[in-house]
This record gives structure tokens, sequence and C-alpha cells, in this order.
């Protein structure tokens, strides 16, 4: 285990124990919460069942209250469910612990069938702490242990697990050990095996309280924490136990025990619910979807499949897993026509086996019927294949199977598409979005999707966001309006910004209320929320106050005052003014803006798609590292700040990368990239960026050090040697005979050089283009000019380098004379020397005050004090002179004169080792120092273990040897002086009894000038056993002498080691300051730069006049040039990025990896193909043997023709093929069409009753069609009940549905027999516009939120319907009766309604009146729409249109009619 991951597991152990007492507060308040709103049932009238001590609801007697039980003389009422069965409050919930490998646990609950689905949901969420799910897939199939191949298996357990995983769905199952439950179960417990984060999968189990076994284990009236339950499935007997894979258990209870199937009607109230309920992400509006996945199963999982479908929710069917889910994968592909009763009872005897033989015929005529109305949804309908879906998985169907259902049931093209990318933003699918919803067809615009990008960002959806930009959108236009940005930093996910960001809030809240005297308010208000001037701030709080603010503040920002920690950095209100023209000018780059949010909030994943779309790269990375490493140092979680440090470093790599090519490409650029100003990180440079974010290695570039080097030259070349530079230091009228080389003249020969090359290439090409589209360029610099004399002068003695050097002189002399003055001419009266070193430290006094109030860079002096201080050489100079001054006060008084001498001499010492500095600029010797630095730090912690064995050693030896010595001075010099000199092989003498000398000691201690003697004996001879002081001296140097000064070289070695590869870099960095100081400071050496001193004291102080910029280190570009030289970084960037995503491509993990999917790849593909291959084998022999059954028919056929014409054959006829057939009738070819049968008409379920159609198949429809077991039922709405039997009246026979069988006989819900005749009419007119488009006339149904075209029943053919004149009114039903002999009969007939019987049916007229723009009518119709509050509609006739099914197809033909594109 690393050190890492050995913290981060103390830390989780530590904080488990921590949050002990807090899970028992939350258990506390879990279990008031169950007990309060969680009921359960129980009988309350025991009855004797079948068994003497058991009741008729299943339980025993004993499990029943006192009052339940009756005595045995009662005579009352028998026991019935509804009555007999009452609510409590539950006694069975808490933790469910299975023991065994691994301690699974979970959360269960026992709940009653009548619970409120809200309130089960508000336990799984709000109790039991889940988070609302972006998907809900409900499993079911076989409820009896099945078995499915392995490759199936295999495919299923890692298809449900990744959509799950993926998508952060639920999964809701019957909880049972047994079956399809059991599948999931062992697909749950493969991904606990095989990932780190267990307990990321919920599975929740939806069980029969009452078929539970070893249920009493979990009942506790005060809930059990955990419940200890063990699963015996050999004991079971007929119950189920509970599987021990699932996280979630709802245990249904209706009071009854030993039926099966009680949770399936809550089961589906849950899911409905859930389904209602909106995706967890704010922005979208999209609710949560459900899918069906089906194995196996029976004639329940059939009924399941199709009131799911009938609900609207798609079902994946996995072909392979047996019996229902295979009957119907077969005839999923053929058309209704070929699915008949006799192909399903063929199905059903192969794939069911014994149990075909206990289904009546009955049963699967309402099994053909039903599979027929499943297939016939194909939108929700999807067959997983493994013949056909080699290259998909389980996943991929489930995901797609709900995309396709969405496509069906919007109407509207755009919010199509729009619905199924917000679902595939939700699951974060994005290779289902490439696949599916991102093609050639769909065509987006920018602002289509700037939602989409919005819930991405928010929802952290990297990939999502990269597909969005690729396809279009603009992130310019995305955050065009600030408000979206503040959006952005509203939505942020709980970071170390974040909370930053609100304490911010809180306190400019309450500074603003203070300035104008406002009382504070109970609830945070609007002036509370984010806004870009706080997140400015904050940001310049990061990167530092020497930045300005990214984001201009309001006009009325700066009437209030700023934070306590940048009053120290303000400035005045004019340099406020000139900042905010500064960040108006400053053109927006959204990229940054981007970048900046994914930063602050530690995403990697965003953060690198936004670096890639800013424009200042390098800027854009040396600004996060510094905004990174200072949220490091500030925030308190040890891990976050780890991981704020290494991304931190991977953008200073990122820098460094962009840099290198830059440099590589074009040095004169890579320079002007360094120090340019950047408009879009607070007007600062890179190379500040990169000293305040601490970048070492990214200031240790070639590039980056070849600047500074040009700089420390100054306007010398880079190449002129030292010698020579030394020499024109003195003899400077060289260097007008060209002895040293200038940078401006370097300049002017390249360009020549570059000239005579273009020269050179023109004669050979006899072409002056070049010549005249370079004279043309109005861009072009001018011609530089030679300097003259007095510039060449002027920039000989300007150069840092120069400086440095005459400072190194100067420094000399000030020793020199130091010490001349201490040692030879320190006189009571100083003398002129003396005099003359006191004038030269006061020069660099005034040197070291300037030092620390020369800001460039708008640090402020604070942080300019601070970073002063920071430095080791600066506190040296401060020390030097305040010890200089104390003993420069002591000398020039009598009584301290020499104790001033000798702080003098002190100080001496500390003016020698400031001189070290000279050596950093040395590449030799400057990372030496470095070194050295490191090893005092080493060689302070050695003594503090070097004094314990000193100490140790002197008192044990003082006091053995010295008897009570009370001189002070005497016993430090024995303790520890001695002690110490011994080690370096200074040995006492009065420790061995051959050296001692009584005359080297005092008897009495009374000779201030001796040691005392140790004890002596009365003969004058030491007392103190010499065999101990001997062993005590050899173990004091064993250890002192041997193992700790071996230590500490060896320590020594470590850190030159372990400096040594960091100290060239670290030496870079520190090269830096050097050479900015030096480039500040005034030519003159000290002494005579105080003159200097008080010139810049005159000009910056009286004066009041403002620093000379330098561009050395800070250059503005003109706009020109800054977009050129943006455009060649970011090719430079993209270079970079090409080169390390093909490093990453050739790498030997990535081609590892490859190589590791392309053989699962294969291996998957092989195992596929061996299963499939069997599986066509059997296919095929299925077919043949189809085709044999059906030839024996055509022969047996042909046979019966000849016998009947008198063909008879005299031999015996041969056997014949027999098939299962329910009778002749199905041989015949139903060659009708599909599309004339009625479908809403043999719907199951009759509306707004209690009443079920008699099922009747495709093949059966047709009144010619013999059908022998069709008994359908009675049914008129004006009688007593649903369900009259045997009440046929003779009227029934004069009447029959003109498009076949139904189901239903009687009136039913319509008002008469026969035809129901309505008319439905259709107001057009045309609005003329940019375009000219046909409106028509809608009405609003305010109780179904739709709109419907206006009509109802008609009662005669020449008026219009009488429910027209509610609507619209009695004077322009009028009107409109008038125009009825006008208008155009789009269609007339039969319609499929699902209140048609067979008795009874509607026929409709569809009628259309088009209205001329210029009539008088028209413009009655338009006041009566706009005077009807929205009542009534004009709306566009088009496929958006959000009418029924019937009237689309009715607005289709009107279009058809005007010719108009629908």
């Amino acid at each position: 285990m690393t050190p890492k991951l050995r913290n981060k597991v103390h830390r989780q152990r530590m904080h488990s124990w921590q949050s002990i007492p807090q899970q028992n507060s939350a258990r506390s308040s879990t279990a008031s919460w169950i007990k309060e709103n969680i009921l359960k049932r129980e009988c309350c009238f025991f009855e004797k069942g079948v068994r003497e001590d058991e009741c008729k609801c299943g339980h025993s007697k004993t499990d029943h209250v006192d009052e339940a039980i009756k005595p045995d003389n009662f005579t009352g009422e028998s026991w019935d469910k509804h009555r007999h069965v009452r609510e409590v409050p539950t006694d069975a919930f808490g933790d469910i612990s299975f023991g065994g490998l691994g301690q699974k646990t979970g959360k269960y609950a026992r709940v009653s069938t009548d619970t409120s689905p809200e309130v089960l949901y508000q336990l799984l969420t709000e109790q039991w702490n889940l988070s609302p799910p972006n998907l809900l897939i409900s499993v079911t199939g076989g409820a009896k242990n099945f078995y499915l191949k392995a490759g199936l298996e295999s495919m299923f357990h890692r298809g449900l697990i990744k959509v799950a995983q993926t998508t952060g769905a639920w999964i809701t199952t019957g909880g049972t050990h047994v079956g399809v439950m059991k599948h999931v179960g062992r697909a749950v417990r493969d991904h606990a095996l095989s990932s780190s984060m267990q307990g990321q999968i919920v599975a929740i189990g939806v069980a029969t309280w009452g078929i539970i076994h070893n249920r009493g284990a979990l009942v506790n009236p005060e809930g059990c924490f955990p419940a200890n339950y063990e699963m015996d499935i050999e004991g079971q007997g007929r119950l189920s136990c509970l599987d021990n894979n699932h996280t979630h258990f709802l245990m249904v209870d209706d009071g009854t025990q030993g039926n099966y199937g009680v949770e399936i009607e809550l089961r589906s109230r849950l899911e409905k619910c859930i389904t209602r309920k909106r995706l967890g992400n704010r922005v979208s509006g999209v609710t949560i979807p459900v899918v069906c996945v089906v194995l196996d199963g029976g004639p329940g999982t059939l009924n399941t499949i199709y009131n799911a479908m009938l609900n609207g929710t798609p079902c994946v069917i996995l072909e392979g897993s047996g019996r229902i889910a295979d009957v119907i994968a077969q005839v999923a592909g053929l058309p209704l026509s070929r699915v008949t009763i006799a192909l399903i009872h063929q199905l059903m005897k192969k794939f069911f086996g014994q149990e075909y033989e206990n289904f009546s015929h009955l049963k699967i005529i309402e099994w053909t019927k039903k599979i027929q109305d499943i297939i016939r949804m194909s939108q929700l309908l999807t067959i997983f294949r493994i013949s056909e879906d080699n290259h998909r998985e389980v996943d991929v169907a489930i995901l797609q199977a709900l995309l396709k259902a969405s496509r069906a049931s919007e109407r509207l093209g755009i919010e199509c598409w729009k619905r199924q990318l917000e679902l595939a933003i939700a699951w974060n699918r994005v290779d289902l979005a490439q696949t599916e919803i991102f093609t050639e067809e769909s065509q987006w615009k920018s602002s289509d999707l700037h939602w989409a990008l919005f819930s991405a960002l928010v929802g952290d959806r990297p990939r999502f966001v990269s597909l969005l930009l690729e396809n279009g959108v603009s992130l310019n236009d995305f955050l065009q309006d600030e408000e979206t940005l503040c959006g952005l930093y509203r939505e942020m996910p709980g970071c170390v910004f974040l909370r930053k960001l609100a304490k911010r809030v809180q306190r400019s809240c309450r500074s603003r209320r203070k300035g104008f005297h406002m009382k504070p308010r109970a609830r945070p208000g609007r002036d509370e929320t984010i806004s870009m001037t706080h997140v400015a701030d904050e940001v310049r709080h990061l990167l530092g106050s020497f930045t300005h603010a990214l984001y201009p503040p309001p006009d009325m920002s700066c009437q209030f005052e700023m934070l306590t920690e940048e009053t120290s950095a303000s400035v005045s209100m004019g340099s406020q003014t000139q900042l905010r023209e500064d960040n108006a000018d400053a053109q927006r780059d959204p990229g940054r803006d981007l970048f900046l949010w994914a930063v602050v909030q530690n995403n990697k994943e965003l953060a690198e798609i936004a670096w890639e779309l800013c424009t200042d790269s390098v800027s854009a990375a040396l600004a996060a590292s510094k905004i990174l490493k200072t949220m490091a140092e500030e925030g308190s979680d040890a891990d976050e700040s780890e991981d704020m440090r290494e991304l931190a470093s991977h953008y200073e790599d990122h820098a460094m990368g962009v840099f290198s090519e830059c440099h590589n490409s074009d040095e004169e650029r890579a320079r002007k990239l360094l120090v340019r100003v950047s408009p879009s990180w607070g007007r600062t440079t890179c190379l500040r960026l990169a000293l305040e974010a601490d970048d070492k290695s990214f200031v240790a570039q070639s590039g980056v050090q070849a600047l500074l080097t040009q700089i420390w030259c100054g306007g010398l070349s880079v190449d002129n040697p030292v010698w020579r530079v030394l020499i024109c230091m003195v003899f400077f009228p060289l260097i007008y005979t060209g002895f040293l080389v200038f940078r401006r003249d370097e300049v002017i020969h390249r360009k020549a050089e570059k000239m005579e090359e273009i020269k050179s290439v023109e004669t050979v090409t006899r072409s002056t283009l070049r010549t005249k589209s370079r004279n043309l360029d109005p861009s072009r610099p001018k011609p530089l000019k030679p300097l003259s004399c007095w510039c060449r002068l002027v920039q000989l003695y300007s150069s840092p380098q120069v400086k440095f050097y005459w400072s190194i002189v100067s420094h000399f002399a000030f020793l020199f004379l130091y010490a001349v003055v201490l040692m030879i001419d320190f006189q009571a009266t100083p003398s002129a020397g003396e005099v003359l070193l006191y004038v030269w430290l006061l020069s660099l006094v005034c040197e070291e005050v300037r030092q620390v109030f020369y800001d460039p860079d708008g640090f402020g002096f604070h942080k300019k004090a601070k970073m002063y201080i920071n430095d080791l050489w600066n506190i040296l100079d401060v020390l030097s002179i305040i010890l200089f001054a104390i003993g420069l006060t002591f000398r020039l008084t009598t009584e301290l004169f020499y104790a001033g001498k000798i702080l003098l001499c002190i100080d001496f010492v500390v003016f020698c080792l400031r001189f070290m500095a000279i050596f950093t600029i040395s590449r030799t010797l400057g990372p030496k120092i470095i070194i050295v630095r490191k090893m005092m730090t080493d060689m302070f912690f050695f003594m503090f273990l070097l004094s314990i064995w000193v100490v140790a050693y002197g008192v044990a030896k003082q006091g053995i040897l010295i008897h009570n010595d009370n001189r002070l001075d005497w016993i430090v010099r024995g303790a520890i002086y001695e002690p110490y000199l011994t080690i370096f092989g200074n040995f006492p003498t009065n420790m061995d009894y051959a050296a001692f000398d009584l005359d080297s000691c005092s008897m009495n201690g009374t000779d201030p000038l001796k040691p005392k003697c140790p004890v002596l004996n009365e003969n004058l001879t030491p007392a103190f056993p010499e065999w101990l002081t001997i062993i005590m001296l050899c173990v004091y140097l064993l250890f002192a002498n041997i193992l700790l000064l071996n230590l500490l070289i060896a320590i020594f070695n470590f850190t030159f080691q372990t400096v040594q590869d960091n100290t060239d870099r670290i030496w870079k960095f520190q090269r830096y300051e050097l050479i900015k100081e030096y480039h500040s400071r005034p030519a003159a050496p000290p002494p005579f730069i105080i003159f200097s001193h008080f010139y810049l004291f005159v000009r910056n102080v009286l004066l009041s006049r403002g620093l000379i910029a330098s561009e050395e280190f800070k250059c503005v570009l003109p706009q020109t040039e800054e977009e050129e030289l943006l455009s060649w970084e970011a090719l430079m960037k993209d270079r970079y990025l090409l080169s390390t995503q093909q490093e990453k491509n050739q790498s030997m993990e990535r081609r590892i990896l490859d190589t590791s999917q392309k053989v699962t790849t294969i291996t998957d593909r092989l195992e596929r193909e061996e299963e499939t291959g069997s599986a066509a084998v059997v296919q095929r022999l299925a077919r043949l043997e189809e085709q044999v059954c059906q030839s024996a028919k055509a022969l047996q056929w042909i046979v019966d023709s000849l016998k009947s014409q008198g063909f008879a054959s005299k031999e015996a006829q041969p056997p014949t093929w027999s098939v299962a057939d329910e009778s002749p009738e199905t041989l015949t070819d139903p060659s009708e069409k599909e599309d004339r049968n009625h479908v809403k008409a043999r719907e199951l379920h009759y509306p707004n009753s209690k009443l079920a159609r008699f099922p009747v198949p495709e093949e059966k429809v047709p009144w010619e069609i013999s059908f022998s077991s069709y008994k359908p039922a009675y049914y008129a709405s004006e009688d007593g009940g649903d369900h009259v039997d045997g009440s046929e009246s003779e009227a029934l026979d004069n009447y029959r549905n003109p498009r076949g069988r139904t189901g239903l006989r009687g009136r039913g819900a319509l008002s008469r027999l026969g035809p129901n005749r309505s008319a439905e009419l259709v107001l057009t007119r045309i609005q003329e516009g940019q375009r000219s488009v046909l409106e028509y006339m809608a009405v609003w149904d305010e109780s179904q939120g739709t709109v419907t075209l206006p009509g109802g029943a008609l009662q005669s053919a020449d008026h219009l319907p009488g429910a027209l004149e509610r609507t619209i009114g009695k004077t322009m039903y009028e009107k409109l009766n008038a125009k009825v002999s006008e208008g155009t009969k789009v269609f007339e007939g039969y319609v499929d309604d699902c209140r048609n019987t067979d008795n009874a049916w509607v026929e409709i007229t569809v009628l259309n009146i088009h209205l001329e723009s210029t009539s008088q009518f028209a413009a009655d119709i338009d006041s009566m729409v706009a005077s009807s509050n929205g009542a009534l509609q004009w709306q566009e006739v088009s496929r958006k249109t959000r009418l029924g099914s019937d009237q689309r197809d009715s607005l289709r033909l009107v279009a058809k009619l005007h010719n108009r594109k629908f």
C-alpha cells in the first residue's frame, strides 16, 4: 500500500469512527419517520381454514392478536379479506445483513398494499438517501429458476450493470432468490466484486411479505439495525428467500400468507410514480424514463409486457432466454397476417414443453391477440438477438429502445430530438448521441443546443461538451449573455472555490447594508446571489493583487468599499476608472471564461476541453497553475489539495509544451509571448504568472532563460565574452571600435543578411515581386539606425551585467575599507575613512529602501514587503544594517565604545556572508549555494540530536568529577564546552590518573582562572572510578564521533543527491530576481549611487512623476500584432496537442491496452459465432420441418380435390402429416389487407368500464371467417351493470359492424345501434406574412391539455353538430350553418373508435370550410377567436400539430386539398 493510499484509508477510518454518533442519530430519525408513515396489514378475524390452527388468511393462530380470536361458539360473519384485514404501523424495517463472505447489507421495510407511491419514493430518496434515478429499469420474467446460455448470461449481466452504472439507474425486480431476480442479483454481485465502488448499483426488490422464508428475523417494532437474515434455500419449501445481492427491499403485505403476486399492483404504481418525476438536473424538463427488460417468463409475464406497452413503456426482450420471451421474439419480425392462432399453438408447445398441456384453447386465443397487439406497437418493442446483434451490447439495446420510444411518442420533430438529447445527457451516453441523435438527418442551430451545453457542463459531462462543440455549438453565442456564466457559477458543485465565493458574497452584502444603514434580512434576497463581480474579486485574490479584475465591475460597485484583505493592494479611483476602461476594451474570451469555471472547481476533463479553446493558452495554463496552488494552500482537505497540486503541475506541463513549440519555431516571437500584457488574464504577463505560481520548471526552460540572459546583458549582445565587458568597463572608448558587440548591431546585421538572401533569390528567379511587396507593406517597421556614441555609452553602463560587476567591485572596496577601519583606523574620534564607511553604508540603506518601494508590477506595499522579507539575502542586508546601526550608536558613546566595536566586527562577518550573493549568477557556484542552504537546514536539526548526547555525557561527567562547583561559567565549560571539544579530539586531562596534574586546578574553586579539582582522596589522588569515566568517554566518542557524525554525512549526501537534480532548476528560477534587481538598479555603484537615489526622490516624491515603464519585463503590443501573435500561438498549441497525442498512442501502455481490447473482441466474437452457429442450424431445421408440414397440407388438399371429382385411387391412402390446429378454417389464406381490420375497436379493455372484450385475433376479424369459439359479452351503458348475460335483443341481428368482430355485443357506450354519425369542422384560412401559411381553427381542451377540432354528434346531414353551438356561440353557429353547402367533404365513413362494438360504430364526416381573408365572415371569426381567451386558436396546418391520430389524418387530407405540405 502506498503512503498516500495508507493515509487516505486512515482518514476514512477516523471519519467512520467520528461519524458513528451521526449514524445513530440518522437511524433514530429514520425509524421515527417509518413508524409514522409506513403501515402493514394484519388479519383481525381468525377463522379456521384447511388446517385447524391456520386461518383463511394463511397465518397460524399464534400470529393473530388476541382480539382476532373469537370463541368456538361464535356464529358471526365469515372471513372477508376486504373487511377483516386492517392497517397498523409496520413492525419490520431497518438494515438487513445477509452475513457470509463480504457481509452484504441493505435496507428493508414491510409496507401495506395501499401505501402511497409518493410515500415510498420519499422513503427511498429522503430516508434511505438514494439519489433520484436518471432511468428506471424494471426487470421481469420467469419466477422459477431457468437456464441461460453462458454467452447470453454474460451479456445480460454486463449490459445491465453498464447501463445502470453509466446512467445512474434504479433496477427493480421481485427481490427473491429465484428466476430472473436471481440473475439480476448475480449481475450486481459480479459488479461489486470487480469494482472498488460498492453500493453504486441500486437494485430494489419489491417482494410479497407473505411468501418470504425466515421473515420472522426481520420483525422488530423498533427496527433492526441490522437484522441478520439467513438464506435457507433447501428448507424454504413453497416460500422464497430474499436475494442477498439486492440493495433495498420493499416487502408488500396484504395481510395474507403464501399468495404470490401481491406486490405486482404496488410495484406498478410505484414505477408509474417514479416516471412522473423530473430528472435530477434542474435544467431538464424530461421525466424519468422507464424500460421493461424481459427474460423467460410465462403467461403472467405476457400480461406484464402487454400492460406496460399499453402505458407507453418500452420493452426489451432477450431472445434465447426461454418461454414467452422466445415466443414473442420468434413472431416479432413477421407480418400480423402470419401471426396466427396455429402458429402461437406451435410456438407455445415448442418453448413451454410440458406446461403447454395445461393451456386451454381460449387462453391461446387471448395470448395470440395480446402478442399481435404487442407486435403492432413496434416502436415500444425491441428484440435483442445475439445472432443479429454481434456488435451491440444489451445496454445499448436498452437505451436505444428508450430513444426509439421517445422518437415515436413525440409529434414535433425538434422536440423529439431534444427529448432524446436530454435523455442521452442524463445517462451520460455520448455513444448513443453520436449514433442516434447527431446524424446527417438532424440539423441543429447553435442556439438550439445552448440548453444542452449548459446541462452537460453543470452535470459534468465532458464528452458531451466536446460532442456539442463539434456539432456546431458556438461558445461565443453561448456565453454572450453574462447571466449564463453567472448561472454556471451558481450551479457549480461543492468545492473550495464555491465556499470561498459564498463567504465573499455574504461579506459584500453585509458591507453594502452597513454602508446604507440597512437592517439584515431574515432570508437571503436576490442581492445575495453570485455575480461576476464577486467571481472577479475572488479570482483576483487567487491570482494576486497585481492583476486587474477579469470581469469589469458595474458602475455602482465603486461606491462600496473594498474588502480589508485587498486594501493594501487597492488603487485610486482614477486607476479604477482606467481599469474599467481597459476591461471594456478587452475582447471577451469565452474559452477563458469556461476554462476558469472548470479550473476553480478542480475539474480536469472539462478544463482540458476549455483550455484547447483558449486563445491565450500559455497564460491560461500558468494562471490555472497559480489559482490551483493558491486554493491548495488555503484548502482544508488534504486529498483535495493534493489533487489541485497535481492539476497545477499538469497545466505547468501544458504551458511548457506550448512554449517549447513556440521557441523552437520562432525565438523572437516566443520572447514577446513571455512579456506581452495579456488582457484576458488581468493585464499581467506569462513570466509574472509563472513566477507567482512558483513554476520552476517553466522558468528553467531554455527559451525563458534566453530571455533572462538577454535582459541581463541589456543593450549588449549575449555573445560578448565576460573579459571584453570587464575591459570596456574600465576602457570605455573601446566600445566605438567594435571591440564590444551591441544588440542593435546584431539586429541590423541579421536584416541585412536577410535582404541579401532575398536579392540573391530574385537574381536567380529574375523576379522583383518580393522587394515590391516589402516596400508596399504598410505594417513593415522602419529600418533601424546604428547607435550613436552617447547611446553606446549609456547602454554599456545601464546594462544589468555591467551594474552587477561594478557592484562586486564596490562590495570588495567596501569590505576592504571596513576591515581597515576595524583593524587599523578605529579611533575614538571617527577618521575620514570611517566617515566614508558611514556614507557608503547610507547609500546601501537607501538602495534597500528603494528596492522595497519600487513596485512596477503593482503588488502593493504589503505584498512587496512580504516578498522582500522572504529573500534570505535581503534578511542578511537588514540584519547587517541593524547591527551596524546599533554598533555605530554604541561606538559613539564612551561607555560602550568597545561593545560597539565588537558589534561592528560581528557585522563584518554578516557583510562577508552577504557577499556570497554574487555567486548566485554563476552557473557553477549558484546551484552549490542552494545545496549549502539546504544542508544548513539539515545541520540545524542535527544539532538537536547531537546536543542530547553532549549534554547527557557532560552533565554525568561533571557530576562524577566535580563536587558542588557553584561557578556558572565553569559549569557550562565542563558540562557543554569540554564534551563538544572532545568530539574534535581535545581530550580532558582530569579523567585519567596518569594525566592528572594537581597544579592545573583549584582545590576549592577559588581561582577564577582554574577549574575546580575533582574529588580527591586523603593522599590527594583522584577519588573517581577511573574505569567508569574511561568507559563513558569511549561510549560517548563511539556514538558522537562515529555514529552521529557519519549520520550527518549521510544526511548531507542524501540532501545533495536529492537537491542536485533540482538545483539547476531552482537556480534558474531564483536567477530572475537577481536580474530584475540589477535591471531596476541605478547605474552608479555605491557610494555614488546615493546621487541617483536623491534624483529619484526628487522626481518621484517631490515632483510626483510616475515610474518610467520598461518593456523588458512587460510590453503592451498593438492590436494587430497581438492578434497575429495569438494566432501563431494557437497554431503552436495545435502542434503540441498533436505531438502529445501521437506520443500517447505510441506508448507501451496504450499498445498493451489496444492489444487487450482486440483480444477481448476476438474472443467475444468467437464465442458468439459458436453459439449462433448451433442456433442457426436449429433454426434451419425448424424451417425445413415447417416447409415439410406445408407440403403435406398441400398434398392432402390435392388428394381431397381429386377425390371430390371422382379420381379416387384404388390403392391405400398413404399416411399424412397431422398438424395441431383449431379448425379447418385456419388453412384459409388470410389474403385480406391488414389495414382494413380495425384495431382500437378490438382493445381488450373497454373504455370507462371494468368490462373486457372477447379477444379477437387478426385472422378472425372478418365476419366471413368462421370463429366457433367467439362468445362476446353484451354491454350497453344504460343498463345497471357493466355485464348483462343472455339479454340479447332481436334488433342486434339487424346491425353488424362493417369492419368485422370487436369482441363485444350491444350498444356499448354509444347512443344508438348501428352507425353513430358525427362531424368535425376544419375551418381554414391563409395567413400572409414572410411566407404564406395555411391555418386551421382549433379548440383548446383545458381538462386534457390538448387541442382538438371543433365538432360533435351529428343530428342532421344539413346542419353542423349541436355541440358546436356551445363552443362558438349561437350567432356564429348560424352563420356557419349557412356556409355548410359551400364546404368540402374531406372524408366520410367508418372510424376506428375504441367505443365501437359488433352492433354499434362511429361514422364521421370531415367538412372543410375555407375563409377568404377579405371577407366579413373571416373578420367575424377572427374577432371571435381573439375574444375567446385562448379557448379558440389559429394554428398552422403542419405535422407539428398536437391533434390526435385520427384528427391528424383529417388535417393531412385538408392540406392535400389545398396543395400544402403536411
